[in-house]
Parts: structure tokens; C-alpha cells; sequence
């Protein structure tokens, strides 16, 4: 059996890295101006880094379960 992963998974979890890096560097530079758009900013990030850890325990079951 060939161990296959999700790689499209992997993917978005990588863009989502991307996006949450900017929202929190927004989150950043807004604190001092404006602390409800870095809360909405964090928020965001927040949820952001949440899916991407779906994706990842996602992709971290697929290859427990090609393993056993």
C-alpha cells in the first residue's frame, strides 16, 4: 500500500497560514488606532488557525490509518 496523502488538504492549510499571518500582523498595527479592528482581525485569525488544525489532524489520520 502506498502511503497517499491529502496534499489539496495540506494545501489550504498552507494559504490559511498565509492569510492568518497577515491578519494578525493587521491585528498588530491596529491596536493602538483601533481595538475593535484588531479584535475582529484576531477573531478572524482565530478561526482561521482553527481550520487549519482540522486540516492537519485530518491529513495526521489519514496516514495513522495507511500506517496500521
Amino acid at each position: 500500500m502506498t502511503n497517499q496523502i491529502d496534499t489539496n488538504k495540506l494545501k489550504q492549510a498552507e494559504a490559511a497560514a498565509s492569510i492568518t499571518k497577515d491578519m494578525i500582523a493587521q491585528a498588530i498595527e491596529q491596536s493602538a488606532a483601533n481595538s475593535t479592528l484588531a479584535s475582529e482581525a484576531l477573531k478572524q485569525a482565530s478561526f482561521e488557525v482553527a481550520q487549519i488544525q482540522t486540516w492537519i489532524s485530518q491529513v495526521q489520520s489519514e496516514l495513522q490509518t495507511q500506517s496500521s
